[in-house]
């Protein structure tokens, strides 16, 4: 399974869509867009959204922290 989360560091839904992949025990890549360019515009191609959290669950796409969407892509 592939995770990946886009955040930045002042974002409080990016710290709740971290802290509940953690309490789950799924390992995921963060990447932290204010600071790295190249993986902010991946996240707008990706979802065609500028704002953070976003969630690439094995290519399902996730913008916002939307707790029923996630654990659904996870399961599947």
């Amino acid at each position: 399974m592939s995770v990946q989360v886009y955040t930045t560091p002042s974002c409080g839904y990016c710290r709740l869509v971290k802290s509940y992949l953690q309490e789950r025990g799924v390992k995921f890549t963060e990447y932290d867009v204010s600071r790295d360019q190249r993986k902010a515009e991946e996240m707008v191609r990706k979802s065609g959204q500028m704002g953070v959290p976003v969630v690439d669950v094995n290519g399902k796409i996730i913008v916002g922290f939307d707790r029923d969407r996630i654990e659904r892509s996870l399961r599947a």
